[in-house]
């Protein structure tokens, strides 16, 4: 079963954009495919109930396992991912700055990074885990996020870290459907190209182009897997590129494959197994 997009409470909606809940139950006698997690546009908490997983990068010798509870900032780099038999994920998909205004800590410094989440918040994460594991129900779980979510933004919230002008932009390029160029958010902030790269990279991890680079990359990764015998020049136009080798550039940066390539290879990514695809 694949859960994705559960919206949190309005009282947390300005740091979560939304929660997933991932389980997979494989057959023991299975060999299990890692995931080609490509790059999204998002910052993350992850949780762990039964089975981790191992964290691969692509051009890197290092796997990292064995990790109960684990943040991971922006990415823009692929990785594999292999998970357990017994696999359950409670993940917190952060606002764009939220998981900046949360711990203070330069956005840049944890780009490409998936590391223990304890280091930044504390060893209260892991009991938070081990309740997730007891949880009866999916809202249950739910429910437990949140109130830990409200005792950690209630103890390290920094209202320094508040930038109004940048973190709604931010947000609403998530939102705003085929607006890939910088200049109508650029008014909207009131402030210089040099001003707005350099305080939007210090609360996101990246610069405001490479950022609506990959939410544009996203929506075709997610449109071509929702609708699969879409050819992939509608694909490209529909997701606001120029055209089919312009789309192709943009997947051999953020996967270094073709479109077709990854496509193919992303058909035996675990959750294929249940009929489920990222949509």
């Amino acid at each position: 079963m694949l859960l994705n997009h559960i919206p949190p409470s309005a009282s947390l909606s300005a740091w979560v954009r939304c929660y997933r809940i991932i389980e997979f139950k494989f057959d023991y006698r299975l060999s299990i495919p890692p995931k080609m997690y490509s790059p999204r546009p998002e910052h993350c908490l992850q949780f762990y109930p039964r089975d981790t997983e191992q964290v691969s990068y692509s051009n890197a010798a290092q796997n990292i396992s064995g990790k109960r509870v684990t943040l991971s900032g922006q990415h823009t780099k692929l990785q594999h991912r292999s998970i357990g038999h017994d696999f359950l994920s409670v993940q917190v998909v952060f606002q764009p700055a939220g998981l900046y205004k949360l711990t203070g800590l330069p956005a840049a410094t944890l780009t490409n990074i998936y590391t223990a989440a304890e280091d930044l918040l504390g060893s209260g994460v892991h009991f938070v885990n081990e309740a997730l594991s007891e949880a009866g129900s999916y809202p249950e779980m739910i429910g437990i996020i949140e109130r830990f979510l409200h005792t950690l933004i209630s103890k390290y919230e920094r209202t320094k870290n508040s930038n109004p002008a940048i973190d709604n932009c931010a947000q609403r390029m998530l939102q705003t459907e085929e607006r890939f160029s910088l200049d109508g958010f650029l008014q909207e902030a009131c402030l210089s190209h040099r001003q707005f790269d350099r305080l939007f990279a210090e609360r996101i991890g990246i610069p405001p182009k490479q950022f609506l680079q990959l939410i544009r990359f996203d929506k075709t990764y997610r449109l071509k897997n929702r609708r699969p015998g879409l050819d992939w020049l509608s694909v490209a136009v529909q997701s606001g590129y120029h055209d089919y080798q312009h789309l192709s550039k943009e997947y051999k940066t953020f996967t270094g494959y073709t479109p077709t390539q990854f496509f193919l290879l992303d058909q035996s990514a675990p959750e294929r197994s249940f009929g489920e695809a990222e949509i």
